[in-house]
């Protein structure tokens, strides 16, 4: 992968404390990077230095403000900017790899604050918002000084070009394929199952649309069992649920990557039911690497992850009838449900870091030379000014 060892400061916009598919991103991009030879330095805000990994450098703690249908934790303001400044000098990096420099945080601050080589990597995908709009005229000078752009999905690009009217080389999440590839089948989660994992909590992750759908599923799949990972409080979705229903669910609580590798290969459908605000689905490309039959909405993001239905079946957002129908078909169907499987774990190869960090790194390169050449003509006129006002 290596032609030459850099020195790479990375910026993440959001809490590293709090999980989140950027920070697991730019944590695993980091790690790789680093296995590779590199240098790296991640500037991320956080609640605590307690369990912070050694490449990672505290920027102060984060505030919470509302964002694309979430919560987002960001640090932004002028103690911000100076220890932005100050990490920025001390590090004396061949090039900063800024995460979502779109939004106020210590991304933005960071592309004001720096020169030289600078790689933005846009992961949202958001309808038209008119606080874009508005600060358009303060964000298109920073986003100009980029050297490169690139979108984690066609969705996040398109949210790009629409709200900024700029461009991006599409290159999606990375995940370690080989991981999930390796997961052993667990009895406790075989059978007609259906997995999810998620901060269910949060609505757009959509555990609402498959709650509305398991009547139906039940009625034509009386044995089907639903289980749920990750953070939450399951009480207040279990009021929800038809009492009848209740103890076909369990919840798992958090799961390691070693549970997820075995979950994926046990369940017989994994579903991610969201209703928007995902730029690429992360969980999908693990999913399909792991060998799981994939249902999802139709959702941009997951609709050209899943190929428009080659790798995964997809179900209309926010219809937990054809939600019912799609994985109704597939439990009555072993070899349909076989085939999407088979197609997904290929699908699932071409997301490894091997690949998509190749591909991060060849934009470091092209940054890098055109930095160097922009830098070379530069000195080449202050030069040949000087030389003129000599001869003069």
């Amino acid at each position: 992968m290596l032609s030459r060892s850099l020195k790479i400061g990375i910026v993440c916009p959001y809490s590293w404390d709090t999980p989140g598919g950027v920070q697991n991103h730019i944590r695993d991009l980091a790690e790789f990077l680093i296995a590779s030879g590199h240098q790296v330095s991640v500037l991320a805000p956080a609640i605590s230095d307690d369990n912070l990994p050694s490449y990672v450098v505290n920027a102060g703690k984060p505030i919470s403000i509302p964002y694309n249908g979430a919560v987002a934790r960001v640090l932004f303001g002028p103690v911000a900017f100076s220890r932005v400044r100050q990490w920025i000098s001390a590090g004396e990096f061949d090039l900063l790899h800024l995460h979502e420099p779109a939004i106020p945080s210590i991304s933005l601050l960071a592309c004001w604050a720096a020169d030289g080589p600078m790689v933005g990597t846009f992961h949202a995908a958001a309808k038209r918002q008119k606080i874009i709009f508005a600060i358009g005229p303060i964000l298109e000078p920073a986003i100009e000084k980029l050297s490169a752009r690139i979108a984690v999905s066609e969705a996040a690009r398109l949210t790009l070009t629409d709200h900024l009217e700029t461009d991006a080389v599409v290159i999606p999440n990375g995940i370690y394929a080989s991981r999930y590839h390796n997961g052993m089948p667990q009895e406790k989660w075989q059978g007609n199952t259906i997995g999810f994992i998620g901060r269910f909590e949060e609505p757009r992750k959509g555990l609402s649309v498959l709650l509305e759908a398991l009547p139906v599923i039940a009625r034509f799949a009386p044995d089907v069992k639903v289980f749920v990972a990750g953070p939450g409080d399951p009480s207040e979705v279990q009021e929800h649920i038809d009492p009848q229903l209740r103890h076909r669910f369990t919840f798992l609580g958090k799961i390691s990557e070693e549970e997820k590798a075995n979950f994926m290969s046990s369940v017989s459908i994994y579903v991610a039911p969201n209703t928007g605000g995902e730029s690429f689905g992360i969980i999908l490309a693990e999913a399909l690497a792991g060998g799981a039959c994939v249902v999802a909405s139709d959702i941009p993001a997951f609709d050209d992850l899943l190929g428009h239905g080659e790798f995964g079946a997809l179900f209309k957002s926010e219809d937990p009838t054809d939600l019912a129908k799609v994985i109704i078909d597939l439990l009555r169907n072993d070899t349909k449900r076989a085939d999407l499987a088979l197609a997904g774990r290929a699908r699932g190869q071409s997301f490894d870091w091997e690949n998509v960090a190749n591909q991060i790194y060849s934009v470091y390169e092209m940054s890098i030379v055109g930095s160097e050449k922009v830098k070379l003509v530069s000195d080449n006129r202050s030069w040949n000014r000087f030389l003129a006002k000599d001869d003069k």
